[in-house]
């Protein structure tokens, strides 16, 4: 079984790592109406701004292996502004990432995934629903990944 807590991550980790980060975000921002309401719950805002770190920390990761462009310099920035910087993150320009630009950061992740050697994509695959067992949403998008005959 493929360890996912390996000190010495392998690149594909950070991939998933990125989808699952996508899903959770996607599953509390889909809560709220708007931004004010998503700040003003602090957990759920908390949650948002974490996958956010996780995402933006994982890009950073995958532009060194030359798996994303450096267009994507700006995930790695907002990580860094919502680090440092977290009073000054603005509640709409978070809605916005979700809303606008969310999507076209999950495909190409997605195609990241698909493009993984089948044995190791699998592998990943179960051992993220086994890590994650606990979140519903996100076992079910995991299955999704799976190769037609292993769903």
């Amino acid at each position: 079984m493929f360890n996912i807590n390996k000190v010495n991550r392998n690149i594909e980790l950070f991939i998933f790592d990125i989808y699952i980060a996508i899903l959770k975000i996607k599953k509390v921002a889909s809560e709220f109406d708007n931004a004010d309401n998503l700040q003003y719950d602090f957990k759920s805002w908390d949650s948002v701004i974490r996958e956010f770190e996780i995402i933006g920390e994982a890009s950073k990761y995958l532009m060194k292996a030359s798996l994303l462009s450096q267009n994507y310099q700006v995930l790695v920035d907002f990580r860094n502004k919502i680090t440092h910087e977290y009073f000054g993150i603005d509640n709409d320009i978070v809605w916005s990432i979700i809303h606008i630009e969310l999507d076209d950061i999950e495909n190409v992740i997605l195609e990241l995934i698909n493009a993984i050697e089948s044995n190791l994509k699998q592998e990943l695959i179960e051992a993220f629903i086994k890590d994650n067992s606990y979140l519903d949403f996100v076992v079910k998008e995991l299955k999704e990944l799976r190769m037609p005959n292993e769903k």
